[in-house]
């Protein structure tokens, strides 16, 4: 085997995981930016917020394909439930703060839940029903 043909291979290989890897420090990166200018300049919206304001205008207008996000995407959708384990593990720290107040946080919880899929729903719904029209 010549050379070139064993790095043809191993960038065959591991291609899929250099354009998660390479996409997910897209999102990351933004993120970042987004996050340091908001504490530069004391704007009252959270970085994380800012940053997923501009990826959507990027995806929108094209600058970034959706395609050229997927993978990365996909794979932070897929493990999500390990970004959650810190915030289960403070839980654990605050047990008499749950014993006193636990039932409201519980319904809170519980109410921002339904919010928050009924909301997904309707938008599901109506870029569904959007989309339909526009392919006629």
């Amino acid at each position: 085997m010549t050379t070139l043909h064993v790095r043809l291979r191993w960038l065959s290989w591991h291609r899929p995981r250099l354009a998660r890897w390479s996409q997910v420090g897209l999102i990351v990166l933004l993120w970042f930016a987004c996050d340091q200018c908001v504490r530069r300049l004391h704007v009252p919206v959270p970085g994380s917020v800012l940053a997923l304001g501009l990826l959507l205008l990027l995806l929108l207008s094209g600058v970034v394909p959706a395609v050229g996000l997927r993978r990365g995407a996909d794979w932070l959708l897929a493990e999500m439930l390990l970004f959650f384990i810190p915030a289960v593990m403070a839980v654990w720290q605050h047990l008499p703060l749950l014993r006193q107040q636990g039932v409201r946080i519980f319904v809170v919880i519980v109410v921002g839940t339904v919010l928050v899929m009924g909301t997904t729903a309707l938008l599901v719904d109506l870029m569904f029903r959007w989309r339909q029209r526009h392919a006629r």
